[in-house]
């Protein structure tokens, strides 16, 4: 998405569900779209952890993203993950590098 359309957007990302009328949801609900922010918070964690850092909701309109020191960055929504994690890493990161892939795999089955 380009920046105008972010501005203009308002605060939603495209990854969050949002109630609205007339569209077809299954978030309708607060509660079922909470749940589906813990959902993917969950399974940013899962490839957080691989590089040292973590990320938890905070207050339903933003994310901490953390180092193992504690480090610690406010996030606006998961468009920003990647970019602040390597900040907060210190060097590149690659959520598709292959041998990851692989293991978070292998810890699906396992």
């Amino acid at each position: 998405m380009c920046s105008l359309c972010g501005i203009l957007g308002g605060n939603e990302h495209w990854a969050d569900a949002v109630a609205r009328p007339g569209v077809y949801t299954r978030t309708a609900e607060r509660i079922d779209r909470r749940r589906e922010r813990a959902r993917r918070v969950a399974i940013a964690n899962r490839i957080l952890d691989a590089f040292g850092l973590g990320i938890s909701d905070w207050q339903g309109s933003s994310f901490l993203l953390s180092t193992r020191t504690g480090k610690t960055e406010i996030i606006e929504d998961l468009g920003h993950l990647w970019p602040a994690a390597e900040r907060l890493a210190g060097r590149p990161l690659d959520p598709l590098a292959e041998q990851l892939l692989d293991r978070l795999e292998a810890n699906r089955h396992g």
